[in-house]
């Protein structure tokens, strides 16, 4: 993901993938592994020398290496941090993991759900009554991890523009998902939530911030936090006074929840769309993978392109002057196509005839 990030915004990123396909995750078909879009790559054994010579090279040349090992895994292979700093001074060695490259849960197997479930926001993710929910594995693997390390590996890149020296960037997934329940932990310090799930502003556990099943069966959110917002938003479902009383007072929620309930499900969701979308009302259907692309505002806005005949999102975010070019479909190991820049034709067949790459 992180390497997907940095080449949809112009990085040109060499991926070294195994010489032999070793199970890893969720298997699928090439074509369809798109977080692989946009780089090039080559197959090595890593177990041998003159394979390791070669990403030594290649090291000596960039800006910045990632690398996933667990722990003293890239050491024992010859690329740690000392060898490839050694090679290349002012290299950025990003490294990911799930429980950093430290301490006792350092070097153990483990998935976002387990590495979220230690930081406490998997606990709080989930409906009253209900057992903790796995959010995907956006909140751990992506945003906790591979945005962290994203973001690490620029700020080090531009620190060694400026120092001249590289360094190691340690990002784990337990610390990005930490330091997105920042603001959470500063509200629990303050005696300003509850750890139950289900019972805070931001876990359904507010009438104005939750999803309504409608009366085709489909679902709509709504999140008027604040006044102005929830004053519109219940004058266009047609509340009067007199069925509201006080919508800011706590011991009113679960009578306006009930309203609410009953009130969506008079309507289709295409019909609450036609009143509520494009209102101050905090607003939105609840769309499937297959119905996003299709939005009018994501349409307008371009926020998915098509790619080897796949709809997949654009790249995230935009600039105004320096627009990333529309990114490619995964390609498959083709060390001919990925070291053009690295090396010279003549180099590439000397690897060719000394089995380095195929």
């Amino acid at each position: 993901m992180c390497g997907m990030l940095l080449a949809d915004l112009g990085a040109t990123v060499l991926r070294i993938d195994r010489e032999q396909p070793v199970e890893l995750g969720n298997p699928r078909p090439l074509k369809f592994d798109l977080l692989l879009r946009n780089r090039k790559s080559i197959a090595l054994d890593l177990k041998e020398p003159m394979a390791v010579e070669l990403v030594l090279d290649l090291v000596s040349q960039a800006d910045a290496l990632i690398e996933s090992y667990r722990p003293g895994v890239a050491e024992r292979l010859g690329l740690g941090p000392a060898q490839c700093i050694e090679r290349n001074p002012r290299l950025v060695y990003g490294r990911i993991t799930g429980f950093g490259q430290d301490g006792p849960l350092a070097k153990v197997a483990a998935h976002e759900i387990n590495n979220i479930a230690l930081t406490g926001a998997l606990y709080a993710i989930g409906r009253k009554g209900s057992p903790p929910t796995a959010p995907l594995n956006l909140l751990g693997d992506y945003a906790g991890g591979a945005l962290y390390l994203a973001i690490g590996i620029l700020s080090a890149v531009l620190e060694a523009r400026a120092s001249g020296e590289g360094q190691v960037v340690d990002a784990s997934i337990v610390d990005g998902t930490l330091s997105q329940m920042t603001s959470f932990f500063g509200r629990y310090a303050g005696d300003m939530i509850s750890l139950e799930r289900g019972a805070n502003s931001h876990d359904s556990g507010a009438y104005y911030y939750d999803v309504y099943e409608c009366a085709d069966g489909r679902w709509v959110s709504v999140a008027p936090i604040e006044k102005r917002f929830r004053d519109e938003f219940l004058r266009l479902m047609g509340f009067s006074d007199a069925e509201i009383g006080n919508p800011y007072a706590k011991q009113n929620d679960l009578r306006l929840r009930t309203l609410l309930s009953e009130r969506f499900k008079t309507r289709s969701a295409a019909e609450w769309c036609d009143l509520l979308e494009n209102t101050d009302a905090c607003f939105a259907p609840v769309l499937t993978l297959a119905e996003a692309p299709e939005h009018v505002h994501l349409r307008a806005r371009g926020t998915f392109v098509e790619i080897d005949g796949i709809v997949q999102p654009a790249p995230a975010p935009r600039f105004s002057r320096t627009v990333p070019d529309k990114p490619h479909p995964p390609q498959p190991p083709n060390a001919t196509q990925a070291l053009k820049g690295w090396k010279t034709q003549c180099q590439i067949e000397q690897l060719k005839e000394l089995g380095v790459v195929k």
